[in-house]
């Protein structure tokens, strides 16, 4: 399975139904495929400038190193130079908190990552989770 434009719309969608029932800051969210494309992104109104590259980050380290972003976290607390020269790598996206998370299809394969900004990043995460649940799919957030 891939992460088609429909799909990601789900996704999209609700992670946003998700925020505003739980009563979070404006959110942006960013879904990006198995080779680090974004499918879809929305921002929504009020959502502060810059939230696209850090939603980006998010999606876009976890898919990088293989591990959601509340894993590469902890990394980052054990091994802050080695997060830091990968982030140089990746041209510097990859932000290492909560909110990035890892797509995989029923058999297990990762094909995608979700990342949102605009709340704290347990938020965040929360809201990429349920976004990907509906979608019938499955997260790794760490």
């Amino acid at each position: 399975m891939s992460l088609t434009l429909d799909v990601a719309r789900t996704i999209v969608a609700a992670a946003r139904a998700h925020g505003r029932e739980a009563g979070l800051k404006p959110l942006t969210v960013v879904v990006i495929d198995a080779g680090g494309h974004v499918v879809a992104v929305e921002r929504e109104d009020g959502s502060s400038i810059k939230r696209f590259e850090v939603a980006f980050g998010k999606a876009h380290g976890a898919l990088s190193l293989g591990m959601g972003s509340r894993a590469l976290m902890a990394r980052a607390e054990q091994q802050p130079y080695f997060v830091a020269a990968v982030t140089h790598a990746v041209g510097g996206a990859l932000v290492p908190v909560p909110g990035g998370v890892l797509v995989k299809d029923d058999a297990g394969t990762v094909i995608g990552a979700v990342g949102i900004s605009g709340d704290i990043s347990d938020n965040d995460e929360a809201a990429a989770l349920a976004g990907i649940e509906a979608a019938g799919l499955v997260g790794q957030p760490d």
